[in-house]
């Protein structure tokens, strides 16, 4: 039997050595263990973070540096002979790679049995890693104490040829370490996990079985500059079963035992592999002879930018959402956010007796308790006195510190001041920067981080005050649309008097959002939606929607990405801030 374990890491980012320690209290509570691990497997990128970005290059070890590190910690956990698979930014000869390293640690000095480059380096969406690293050439398996292994790192999975060649190069037991962040809070089957790890689940349990194999997918956890690592690491057996999964957004450490002789009974039950062992000559000659028949041989691979396949469906449930997935990944969000990775024990929300500041004020309680949530109401004079009333609901029934400033005098002043005709939206503009500076200095006094509360249909539709509403460093409901912020809200429990009224920013008598925007939420995030995901204005038509609302959206998500970006500054060096100097936000 081959005991292993798999460490899904919250990792520091930045922090090699701290994170190193954090392995080496792994590693002392697999030696105490009723059975010790023959195998601890940690996730891409583990002892750095992931996301890097120019960090990379200050963070990257070789991997003769990395196995000593870890004997030290091995050494100091006085456990049994044990390996170590670890993903970690490398240097080797004088370049930069994406890399993972298995290292026999015990009796004597620590062995490295094999080094895997990354081969397949996503630059799509919110990925960037050819910028950063080079890619690996090759695959291939190697020989440990237990038996023979490969290793891919996470993308790597995603192209089938990888564990392919894996497997006819002899590996009984595919380790995958990977960062993958969380998309998609679509309900999935009763199934509660972000969308794409219900898939990676699929692709483990597929890749499996078509090969004869183990499988081991070991995730990181935690969130780096918003974007979620959700943990759900997972051993797919020969037969594509299950064996294992780790936990949802948690740090954990899951233990499994491998009874490698399965492999002989699934082979001998379904011979795939050695079916294409036998093709695989005849396959790779049509391979030459058809690159040979070419003018030129065999083209390049153009690399291409695309869009993640799995962005959120095109049917009318496209902008459903599972509202327990949601409130869990927000709130985690959160706590991982502001107590974790920026120290602060309390948090500071405008409540304004709207849907949204109503939601971020419930994560908000559950995340930090609601003694650490202090909601402030900041009336003008001309604020509908249903809002005031509204924001007190919600107060009352979390039971979060409060406190009412009235900004009147501070709004009328400064107007007066400056002089002159003002006109609504000058004024309402006042009183949105007027409210924003309130919330900084009570952040000072109180030493509790401001929270943001604009939802994702406000932000595209740049429907918000600039150096205002998009202050807050931080905000949970920023990717989602209106009518998804809605949906969480009922399942939170926001009074129904909160999520039923017209959505308002109360800065002008009588306003609402959709008489300003000039189109209902439900269209306007429906055409954002199915524009985002690719489709072009005019093809939406033919979806049913009014040619004049689709121009309408349309025009406003163009005219607004300023916005939505950092000023705009003169680029006169090679070390530009944002351009050349890159550093993450939580670096």
């Amino acid at each position: 039997m081959l005991h292993i374990a798999i460490a899904q890491m919250r990792p520091t980012k930045g922090a090699y050595r701290e994170n190193l320690d954090r392995v080496g209290e792994i590693l002392r509570e697999a030696a105490g263990s009723q059975v010790p691990p023959d195998l601890v497997i940690l996730p891409e990128s583990a002892l750095t973070g992931y996301f890097l970005e120019g960090g990379v290059a200050e963070l990257a070890v070789s991997a003769e540096q990395l196995a000593t590190d870890l004997a030290e910690q091995h050494d100091k956990a006085a456990g049994p002979p044990m390996d170590v698979v670890v993903g970690f930014y490398e240097v080797w000869r004088n370049r930069l790679y994406n890399s993972a390293a298995y290292v026999a640690l015990g009796g004597g000095s620590p062995d490295i049995r094999h080094v895997h480059r990354k081969v397949f380096l996503p630059t799509y969406g919110v990925f960037d890693e050819e910028r950063f690293v080079e890619a690996g050439t090759n695959v291939s398996a190697f020989d440990t104490r237990w038996g023979r292994a490969a290793m891919i790192i996470c993308e790597d999975l995603w192209h089938s040829i990888m564990p392919t060649l894996a497997a006819l190069d002899g590996a009984q037991f595919v380790i995958v370490p990977s960062a993958t962040p969380a998309r998609g809070l679509q309900p999935r089957d009763g199934q509660e996990a972000p969308a794409n790890l219900l898939r990676w689940e699929r692709l483990s349990e597929d890749c499996a079985a078509e090969h004869g194999i183990f499988l081991a997918v070991a995730q990181l956890v935690g969130f780096e500059g918003g974007k979620a690592f959700a943990g759900g690491s997972l051993v797919a057996g020969p037969r594509g079963d299950i064996k294992v999964r780790g936990p949802l957004f948690e740090p954990a450490v899951v233990s499994v035992s491998l009874d490698l002789d399965e492999i002989t009974r699934a082979r001998a039950e379904s011979p795939l592999l050695a079916d294409l062992e036998m093709r695989w000559p005849h396959l790779m000659g049509s391979m030459s002879l058809q690159g040979a028949a070419r003018p030129g041989g065999v083209p390049k691979a153009v690399p291409t930018k695309r869009a993640f396949p799995e962005t959120a469906g095109e049917g009318p449930d496209a902008l459903s959402i599972d509202p327990e997935l949601t409130r869990r990944w927000l709130v985690e969000f959160l706590a991982d956010e502001i107590r974790r990775r920026r120290g602060f024990q309390r948090v500071i929300v405008g409540l304004s007796g709207g849907v949204d500041s109503s939601v971020v004020a419930f994560l908000a309680a559950e995340a930090f308790g609601p003694e650490n949530v202090i909601g402030v109401r900041m009336p003008y004079r001309t604020s509908s006195s249903d809002s005031l009333d509204h924001a007190q609901l919600v107060i009352d029934q979390l039971g979060i510190e409060h406190m009412t400033v009235d900004i009147s005098a501070g709004v009328d002043g400064l107007v007066g001041d400056i002089g002159g005709d003002t006109t609504p939206a000058r004024r309402g503009n006042v009183m949105a920067r007027m409210r924003m500076i309130t919330l900084f200095d009570l952040s000072a006094a109180h030493e509790a981080l401001p929270v943001g509360t604009g939802n994702k249909t406000e932000r595209l539709f740049g429907y918000f005050t600039w150096h205002a509403d998009d202050s807050p460093p931080v905000n949970p409901i920023g990717d989602l649309f209106k009518t998804q912020v809605w949906q969480l809200a009922r399942h939170l429990g926001v009074p129904d008097v909160i999520v039923d009224k017209p959505a308002s920013a109360d800065l002008i008598q009588g306003q609402t959002d959709e008489g300003d925007l000039g189109v209902s939420y439900a269209t306007a995030d429906a055409v954002l939606h199915r524009l985002l995901s690719g489709h072009r204005a005019e093809d939406l038509t033919e979806l049913g929607f009014d040619d004049a609302q689709v121009e309408l959206v349309r025009h406003r998500l163009e005219s607004t990405h300023w916005k939505r970006r950092l000023p705009t500054v003169a680029m006169v060096s090679g070390t530009a801030i944002g351009e050349y100097y890159l550093r993450p936000v939580d670096y």
